[in-house]
């Protein structure tokens, strides 16, 4: 897209099928060539809410892509069966300029980034009359002024979370801060910004948002109801005040990891914790009184309106996209991607102790017996059923032994002997006469990460006990080990391993609190990001993964060999490339170190 022009058909499709927007007026028409310049949009006034609508329509809305679980294929927890895959590729070394995956984000961030600072610019989207109502003209125009700002500050966190990192010059480098409504496929002569600089301009943007921005998008936050056709619950799902703490506290966090914050600076800890804290106490004081949000009850990735929802892409309906990519070619799935055994082996057994302490019971002969409920809701194992949601119909039967149907191999199986469960409705068979597919949305922020980010920076600030926030890190974590599962299992009644973990004092527990978030968040996309920032060096990050080989035996019983290598990772970087037709194009950017052949 040119970022001088903007397609006018492609706005108003947004507004009219999105719903986005009320106004009391009929929507115009727009001119049959569909292409004016920039002085065009502000004559109408649903153009101006449409630069912000349209980049909404921009953000990915499920995890099928290199943004979600392919993005864990580069990592401990993901091997993806596709070895041609440009993500396969970056995580054994072999990735050329001419594949790069995150080429795309780069456009869309930029392109987004650009249509908030047309509306921002001499504040030209705030003056816009959108209603006659002078009342009601403010409430439309607070908001959209604040949801600029905070889309603003997503799309450069976005850029910061996957080109940030430690350019060839020595120096902690963000992305080229651009504030004006410019085409950057027009300038040759950007220049990335410090690290610290777009953390800062980051968190301004928060704060400017949050000045215009209404708390939270709830019809019972609006007191007059004739209000509500202009402000409350038709507005969940874009962004608002709430929203605005946890991206700060996001921020924050990665901010104040070991290989973004070398001084270990705590003030960094203290504002990713408070920031968390202040989201967690709305959902708990306020959310949970008024909206239905139960800290017990497990993530429903199949409900747009689950109430642990803080910022979520909109959804797609009546979607099968991620059951096809888990479910192998038995089930007519395609076998994408597959866990890996380290995953596997990071989950604990059901009293709670890791799969290493003698106290867990573990048996390597029978390894997914007496296992955390989680894994259940989790994994797809060897012998594992596919059990039909509300009954005890048994839809499919995984048979990853040696020769079985769903064995690794063929290219629609899992290259592990692992199939994912996670985010598959339980309730579709495409064998039915009537498929019952789901609606499928990305939760970009939920309350488990809030849980985590939390636990992760008060455990810096003052160990897993303290009483500073009036929450500990260890009452965080009690939160997540309590809750449901998806598949309707229950968390831990008793916790004793939570209790004895945390009274070791603050870097035991910080072991802990990473292998919960890795349970919680895998095959989002996070886990990437995470052990970036949790490393220095990269040893770390280069080591093998393995599947599990098993052999069926004569009396039906199976043999297990679980340290079988499937991959060697290779990383000469722990960042992302600057785009390599970017560094050739703009002669002040500086790459990356370990791109060498990027630059």
């Amino acid at each position: 897209m040119d970022f001088k022009m903007i397609n006018i058909k492609s706005i108003f499709s947004i507004l009219l099928l999105a719903g986005f927007f009320t106004s009391c007026v009929d929507y115009l028409e727009p001119y049959p060539n569909g292409n004016r310049t920039t002085e065009d949009v502000w004559k109408f006034q649903d153009m101006v809410q449409g630069l912000v609508g349209q980049c909404y329509d921009n953000m990915p809305r499920n995890y099928n892509d290199n943004e979600g679980v392919y993005l864990d294929g580069a990592t401990d927890d993901v091997v993806i069966t596709s070895t041609t895959n440009a993500i396969s590729r970056l995580a054994v070394g072999a990735l050329p300029t001419s594949m790069d995956p995150f080429r795309t984000y780069w456009d869309r961030d930029y392109r987004s980034i650009y249509l908030v600072n047309l509306f921002l610019k001499d504040r030209r989207g705030y003056n816009t009359k959108f209603l006659v109502n002078s009342h009601l003209d403010s409430l439309v125009k607070n908001r959209l002024q604040g949801e600029a700002f905070a889309l603003r500050a997503w799309f450069q966190w976005d850029l910061l979370q996957k080109f940030g990192g430690k350019g060839m010059n020595g120096q902690l480098l963000g992305f080229p801060i651009v504030l004006e409504p410019i085409d950057i496929k027009e300038q040759t002569n950007l220049a990335r910004n410090t690290y610290d600089e777009c953390v800062k301009q980051i968190i301004a943007d928060c704060d400017s948002a949050y000045k215009y921005l209404p708390l939270a998008h709830r019809d019972f936050l609006v007191p007059n109801v004739n209000d509500r056709a202009y402000a409350g619950g038709r507005y969940w799902g874009r962004f608002d005040g709430i929203t605005t703490r946890a991206i700060k506290a996001l921020v924050y966090l990665t901010w104040a990891s070991p290989r973004f914050n070398p001084g270990n600076d705590i003030t960094r800890w203290d504002l990713a914790a408070k920031n968390a804290k202040e989201v967690m106490d709305f959902k708990m004081k306020t959310d949970a009184v008024t909206n239905g949000f139960n800290v017990n009850k497990a993530t429903n990735w199949f409900d747009p309106n689950f109430g642990g929802i803080i910022f979520s892409a909109r959804y797609n309906n009546a979607n099968d996209a991620m059951e096809r990519m888990y479910y192998p070619g038995g089930f007519q799935g395609t076998g994408s991607v597959g866990a890996t055994q380290e995953f596997v082996d990071a989950f604990p057994m059901k009293n709670g102790y890791p799969i290493s302490d003698p106290r867990s019971l573990y048996d390597p002969s029978k390894p997914y017996e007496n296992r955390d409920p989680r894994f259940y809701a989790t994994i797809f194992h060897n012998n594992a059923r596919a059990v039909k949601i509300n009954t005890s119909t048994t839809m499919y039967t995984f048979e990853n032994w040696l020769n079985g149907k769903d064995a690794a191999g063929p290219a629609v199986n899992s290259r592990t002997n692992y199939h994912i469960k996670k985010m598959v409705f339980m309730g579709l068979n495409w064998s039915d006469n009537s498929i019952n597919r789901q609606p499928h949305a990305k939760f970009f922020i939920y309350w488990a990460q809030m849980c985590l980010t939390f636990a992760e920076a008060a455990n810096q600030v003052e160990g897993p006990e303290g009483a500073k926030y009036g929450l500990s890190a260890k009452d965080a974590m009690a939160y997540l080990r309590k809750k449901d599962n998806t598949d309707g299992g229950k968390g831990f009644t008793t916790d004793p391993y939570l209790t004895e973990v945390a009274s070791l004092g603050k870097a035991p527990f910080n072991g802990f609190i990473k292998n919960e978030r890795r349970l919680e968040t895998c095959f989002e996309g996070s886990r990437f990001y995470d052990l970036r920032r949790w490393t220095t060096d990269l040893a770390s990050l280069n080591k093998p993964v393995h599947m599990a080989k098993i052999q069926k035996n004569a009396d039906g019983t199976f043999t297990y060999n679980l340290d079988q290598v499937v991959e060697v990772r290779a990383y000469s970087s722990a960042y992302l490339p600057i785009p390599y037709d970017e560094m050739l194009r703009m002669s002040n950017l500086v790459q990356n170190e370990g791109w060498d052949a990027w630059k």
